[in-house]
């Protein structure tokens, strides 16, 4: 590790604690050269699965254009910034423990709607308007007549 002073790479460590959120190392360090201290973190590198869009393209995931898209959905209606972070770090995590170097957007585009279903419906069907590129009134309505019909089958199998 170089020093940022002295630029030395010449140190030894001082102590070692695990961060705040336990996802890297912390470590205080001590230059040999010239004697100040400083701190570096050691976090394991994950790397992500490419995206695989409809059109063919591969793009790295992105997180953040994700939850633009799901906070975008949900603006103004009963879901916690919390509730979409937790989803978002689940779904990172399924996508990393996948092992697989590429994920089909449809894949991802699938499980968010299951998500923002069962969170607020009205934010599934904003969120499937942009999603599968509805161009009129009747794919709103195609989206909530299925809604509805899929709402009716759950109660369906609930009762019996």
């Amino acid at each position: 590790m170089r020093c940022p002073y002295c630029h030395s790479t010449n140190n030894k460590v001082i102590d070692s604690r695990p961060s705040r959120e336990a996802n890297a190392i912390r470590r205080r360090r001590e230059c040999l050269h010239c004697l100040r201290r400083f701190t570096t973190y050691e976090q394991v590198e994950e790397t992500m699965p490419l995206v695989v869009k409809k059109d063919g393209r591969r793009e790295p995931f992105q997180r953040s254009k994700l939850y633009e898209g799901i906070t975008k959905a949900c603006e103004k209606r009963p879901v916690s910034i919390d509730a979409i972070e937790n989803f978002l770090d689940s779904l990172e995590r399924e996508m990393l423990e996948s092992g697989q170097r590429e994920i089909a957007s449809t894949w991802i585009g699938e499980r968010v709607m299951a998500e923002l279903r069962q969170w607020d419906e009205v934010a599934y069907v904003r969120f499937a308007s942009v999603y599968r590129h509805f161009t009129d009134a009747t794919d709103f309505m195609e989206e909530i007549r299925h809604l509805l019909a899929t709402r009716k089958e759950e109660k369906e199998k609930e009762k019996g």
